[in-house]
């Protein structure tokens, strides 16, 4: 017999913030049948964008960039209240001299090296300039970026190199500017998809909001797991995890809107889209 959510596509941001949302999928402690399509947020963007997911992880940005393609699951996100300790500056220099120098940037990076963008020019007021490469590569094979962009696991990985003694947590950045949480990203749906098919895709809506309380319910099993297959110890796992945030309520709205705000007036993106959302399942499916 199939689920309700059978051959529907979700993407699953392949990095360590957002284990605790899927491991209770791949474990099998939340019954579903979706199909999982793993990679970077880039990459999930561009499929997205091909119409190649039905629902997915995506950068904040990408909704922002095209909210007519989209609908927003329900209080469900990945960002932070503070220090996000995976999206990371770090530097060789003090941050005031990185005036007129570069930036490497992760190429799998959107919302993050546009979040770069402002709090440089509008918080700190530094003018720096940007490169996209693979900060990891370049530093295997000797090289020493005056200045690194690193997000995700190779953030965690390089936030304490001896050559990068400078860094800026940007979650923390945004909260000292704004007072406000920063969202790095969202789960969308594909209006498209949700058109086709309504009632799959709200059952794959459901299968997220069950996912999200298992997920934070067996957080030390998934910290546990996590300190197996990373070089962090599981109280720097359970360091980091408390420091992420998975909501989407009021005020990770307000953060979002403002970050929207921003965007538009620096021309990043044409206008500050409207967050306009998946109409909340009326009750869980049965097979839950």
């Amino acid at each position: 017999m199939s689920h309700p959510t059978t051959g529907v596509r979700l993407g699953r941001i392949g990095y360590l913030n957002v284990l605790p949302l899927f491991l209770p999928l791949e474990i099998g402690r939340v019954d579903h049948d979706l199909t999982l399509v793993a990679g970077p947020p880039s990459y999930l963007n561009t499929l997205m964008a091909d119409g190649r997911l039905d629902i997915s992880g995506v950068s904040s940005i990408e909704y922002g960039r095209r909210p007519e393609r989209y609908l927003l699951v329900p209080d469900l996100s990945i960002g932070s209240r503070g220090p996000v300790q995976s999206v990371l500056l770090l530097s060789r220099l003090p941050l005031e001299r990185l005036e007129g120098r570069t930036i490497l940037v992760s190429s799998q990076t959107h919302t993050s090296a546009a979040l770069l963008r402002l709090l440089l020019k509008e918080h700190l007021r530094v003018a720096a300039g940007f490169a996209t490469g693979d900060a990891s590569g370049s530093l295997a094979h000797g090289g020493r970026p005056e200045a690194i962009l690193a997000i995700g696991d190779e953030a965690l990985r390089l936030r304490r190199h001896a050559d990068y003694p400078y860094t800026l947590d940007l979650g923390e950045a945004w909260r000292q500017w704004t007072g406000l949480p920063f969202i790095f990203g969202l789960w969308a749906v594909r209006r498209e998809a949700l058109a086709e098919r309504p009632e799959a895709l709200r059952a794959a809506c459901a299968v997220l909001a069950r996912t999200k309380t298992v997920g934070i319910e067996m957080l030390e099993t998934t910290i546990a797991r996590a300190a197996a297959d990373t070089p962090l110890s599981e109280a720097e796992l359970r360091s980091y995890f408390a420091g992420l945030s998975y909501d989407l309520g009021p005020e990770e709205q307000e953060g979002l809107n403002l970050f929207y705000a921003k965007l538009a007036g620096a021309g990043i993106i044409l206008h500050a889209p409207t967050l306009a959302f998946v109409d909340s399942p009326a009750a869980q499916p049965a097979y839950l």
